[in-house]
């Protein structure tokens, strides 16, 4: 009797929710950018705009796109794993913004959860146990070389 009552027990604490981790970090996207990794995954031909930061003049938008990533948190420190993911999300939006012949990305927005959060120099990432998730909106766009706005 008390081994089925120990047992149910212990399979409600290990599926509590109360148990889950969702710790919130904040990221510049200048040290990810700085990232070593970033230097051989990111050619240069696409620039990233956070909303609020000083932008070149935008000439054209060409749509925008939210992008979701995660990576395995197993091993990795908080901040590490939150520059990873932030990485794999400046990746996807590269490869997209190419696609539509842009040349930035710009009012870049952390979207995680669809709880938009604007910064000019930093990403919102989520870490929990095994997971750390990043999501990004931005908005595609032909931007001039020169002036700022």
């Amino acid at each position: 009797m008390k081994k089925p009552l120990l047992l149910s027990l212990l399979a409600l604490t290990v599926s509590s929710p109360a148990l889950a981790r969702d710790t919130v970090y904040m990221i510049p996207l200048k040290s990810v950018l700085e990232m070593p990794q970033a230097k051989d995954k990111l050619d240069g031909s696409v620039k990233f705009y956070l909303a609020g930061a000083k932008t070149p003049a935008v000439q054209e938008e060409l749509g925008s796109e939210t992008t979701n990533k995660k990576t395995n948190g197993v091993g990795k420190s908080d901040e590490e794993g939150c520059k990873w993911a932030t990485l794999s999300a400046l990746i996807s939006l590269q490869e997209s913004a190419k696609k539509r012949g842009a040349n930035a990305v710009v009012n870049i927005v952390s979207y995680y959860k669809k709880n938009e959060l604007q910064n000019a120099a930093e990403i919102e990432c989520h870490a929990g146990s095994f997971v750390v998730g990043v999501a990004l909106k931005g908005t595609y766009a032909k931007v001039s070389k020169g002036g700022s706005k």
